[in-house]
């Protein structure tokens, strides 16, 4: 059998030095879970990954620079990469 995904729209925010604070707060104020983050600036010698760690139902998940955190239909949280985000979601316009 074949089954396709029902049609729900999400609400996503996109990883970036801008919004990493703003984000937090986002999915701490929603009833998410923040951990540790690493957002050091670097220099040329060396490069320093910047990551978020979020709660998620599976454990604790990293997102790094450029992903998507998806908060789904039961208000779990998660991250998704930009290229399955992109072949998965279409913006929608705000209700």
């Amino acid at each position: 059998m074949k089954y396709r995904k029902k049609p729900v729209v999400i609400e996503a925010r996109q990883l970036t030095k801008d919004s990493l604070f703003p984000l937090m707060h986002w999915i701490d104020a929603e009833g998410g879970k923040t951990g540790e983050w690493c957002w050091d600036e670097n220099d040329d010698q060396f490069i320093v990954e910047r990551y978020l760690t979020i709660e998620t139902l599976e454990g604790n998940h990293k997102a790094t620079e450029g992903d998507w955190i998806i908060k789904g239909i039961a208000g779990e949280f998660y991250p998704c990469k930009p290229d399955i985000f992109a072949a998965t979601y279409d913006c929608v316009e705000d209700a």
